[in-house]
């Protein structure tokens, strides 16, 4: 009967139903400010079908268990504002014909997966970039495609053989013109793909490998979209991948990582039990070669809560990033997430070295230990929360493998702790030097990424900070104690140029920032990518920045948080630029603009930038 109402009755019918499974179990992330959820105004940006599908198959399935179908369909309608029956799907621009055969992708310039290579330097060398130092200033926009139905643009491009694969919020997979944006094919994934797409071989031809919010591995065909293999790696309920597979010889590397750091703070969880896990699969197939976890022991019952409710450990070390791949040695570097509950395993917050051939883990290096957090630290009541509360100091960045003097390497990466660190893959992890670019924070310090290149490591600091306001503003997200968070202007963000043997400092630009501009935040949270002489770097205000790489001073900039008339006609807006960073192929720089997580400004386009937009 329910059913049948939220299929023909009014909105406001529907609504009221929908408010109060919303208030019961959605309102404490996304109306009080509790971790990356998106505002509830930001949601009003989206579609009901695109609610309904992230709670029926994506990543907010566990908050939606034992609800029926109309009950799912009602919390859509009232958190989006709209009917199902008047959602227009927007005009797609089909390309007419191909210019060419999918036979080929790495015969020119291309961006392939996350990093631009096993190493993960984020670097591209200047014949791939076909863009000249003295260029840059000149860059100005080619074009713009905007995805339906997102609130965030949150996957990194990845360009070979003249065209851009990339996932979205929704599901849908992409595979547009890299010259003009129009749309080769459409895949539709069970659920959102953040992560970066990797080419490869496949038989005959080529394919896009991936995987999705639901813990699934996909192999498309590159030159058509059909799907050639699917595979689910890791059967836990919060389980996700948002990291690019990384491919060699036949093979793709994956890691696991989850989202039961939100789930846990629900006072009825049993938290906590998911492992990380890194995965090696025959790409040909998909059939599993070995997995690991990066936890090797299995969780195991440690007390319960004041509520009864029995909770387990040790849990979480999740893999964010790419896997890095050390051809030399066969092995694979990855670094993990925090733990999410008593006790903190040894291989949280650290650095964990694989063997290639049989996923053994040959040594890890943890940087922060006891680091055990949920989102539970965050309700007053803590019912979940571990004993060390936290400080939720986990890696978001793959680490960089270099090349030192004297035949000698590094690892290198940067923490939420607000540290940048270097260590030996060849000596067991042995720390080669630490240095503070920031004070850190769960939103603070390194996030997403950083890049290298012979001399050194350009990292950008997002220390992203709240101020407190006794009433509701633009921005605002209302806390537990009944005020508002907002985004601190004036404090966060700032690039910093590491040398490459020492950790020294070679210089420091510090963050333009926002002015007295309330809900606005100067953090540069987003992975920064590099071409011989420039380095970009993206921050949550919704500038893009290119920073010479002599003494960085900014030689190029522009604003993306605005509206754009988009080459398939989808409605488009830029926003806050976080998490991937912009790639550089061929002469043209393409970059994500919107975020709406911990308050960031909405938006889903994807921006091409040429020089004199040419």
């Amino acid at each position: 009967m329910r059913l049948l109402l939220c299929l023909f009755a009014a909105v406001a019918a529907c609504a009221q139903d929908g408010g109060a499974i919303y208030a019961e179990r959605c309102a404490q992330c996304h109306d009080k400010g509790l971790g990356r959820a998106p505002l509830r105004d930001a949601m009003k940006q989206m579609s009901p079908r695109s609610v309904l599908r992230t709670l029926a198959r994506g990543k907010m399935m566990a908050q939606a268990k034992g609800l029926s179908d109309a009950e799912i369909r009602a919390v859509s309608v009232f958190v989006t504002g709209k009917t199902f029956e008047t959602v227009e799907e927007p005009m797609q621009a089909s390309c007419a014909e191909p210019k060419a055969a999918f036979d080929k992708p790495f015969s020119g310039p291309y961006w392939n997966g996350w990093g631009a290579g096993p190493a993960n330097h984020r670097s591209q060398p200047q014949e791939m970039a076909g863009l000249m130092e003295d260029q840059v200033p000149r860059l100005k926009l080619k074009w713009a495609f905007g995805f339906p139905d997102v609130i965030r643009a949150y996957a990194q491009p990845t360009v070979a053989g003249g065209r851009i694969f990339l996932g979205s919020e929704t599901g849908k997979v992409y595979s547009l013109d890299a010259d003009t944006g129009c749309i080769h094919w459409i895949f539709e994934a069970g659920a959102g793909v953040r992560s970066a797409i990797s080419i490869g071989a496949a038989g005959d031809g080529w394919a896009a490998y991936f995987g999705d919010e639901t813990a699934n591995v996909y192999a498309v065909d590159a030159a058509t979209g059909k799907l050639l293999w699917k595979t689910r790696i890791e059967d836990f309920p919060a389980a996700q991948i948002t990291d690019a597979p990384a491919l060699h010889e036949g093979r793709l590397y994956v890691g696991v990582s989850s989202y039961e750091e939100a789930t846990g703070a629900a006072p009825d969880y049993e938290c906590c039990k998911f492992r990380g896990s890194l995965t090696a699969l025959v790409a040909a197939t998909g059939k599993q070669i070995w997995k690991s976890y990066t936890i090797p022991e299995e969780p195991r019952p440690v007390r319960k809560n004041k509520n009864g409710v029995q909770l387990w450990g040790p849990s979480g070390a999740g893999i964010w990033s790419s896997p890095t791949l050390d051809l030399a040695k066969h092995a694979i570097y990855v670094t993990t997430g925090d733990a999410y509950s008593d006790p903190a395993a040894r291989t949280s917050d650290a650095f964990l070295a694989f063997d290639m051939n049989n996923g053994k883990m040959l040594w890890s290096r943890q940087m922060t230990a006891g680091d055990a957090f949920n989102l539970d630290c965050w309700k007053p009541d803590k019912i979940n929360c571990p004993k060390g509360n936290g400080p939720d100091f986990d890696f978001g960045s793959s680490p960089i493998l270099v090349d030192l003097a004297k035949g000698k390497r590094a690892l290198i990466a940067g923490q939420k702790s607000g540290m940048v660190h270097a260590i030996d893959p060849d000596q067991q992890g042995e720390v080669l030097w630490q240095v503070r670019v920031g004070e850190g924070g769960a939103f603070g310090g390194v996030q997403w990424g950083s890049a290298v290149d012979d001399q050194n490591v350009y990292v950008a600091l997002s220390d992203l900070r709240y101020s407190i306001a006794s009433k509701p503003e633009s921005g605002a997200q209302k806390a537990f104690t009944g005020r508002y968070l907002v985004l601190d202007p004036k404090v966060g963000g700032g690039l910093f140029a590491l040398r490459l043997a020492t950790g020294e400092r070679a210089w420091y630009a510090p963050p333009p920032g926002c002015g007295e501009k309330r809900g606005c935040s100067p953090a540069q949270s987003a992975a920064v990518t590099l071409i011989p002489g420039i380095v970009f770097s993206g921050s949550l205000d919704g500038h893009l920045r290119a920073y010479s790489t002599r003494d960085g001073r900014i030689v190029w900039e522009v604003g993306t948080a605005k509206e754009f008339q988009t080459v398939d006609g989808v409605k488009a807006n830029g926003g806050a630029i976080d998490g991937p960073g912009p790639v550089v192929v061929g002469g043209t720089l393409y970059v994500n603009s919107g975020y709406a997580f911990i308050g960031g400004m909405p938006g889903n386009v994807l921006l091409a930038y040429s020089v004199d937009g040419r």
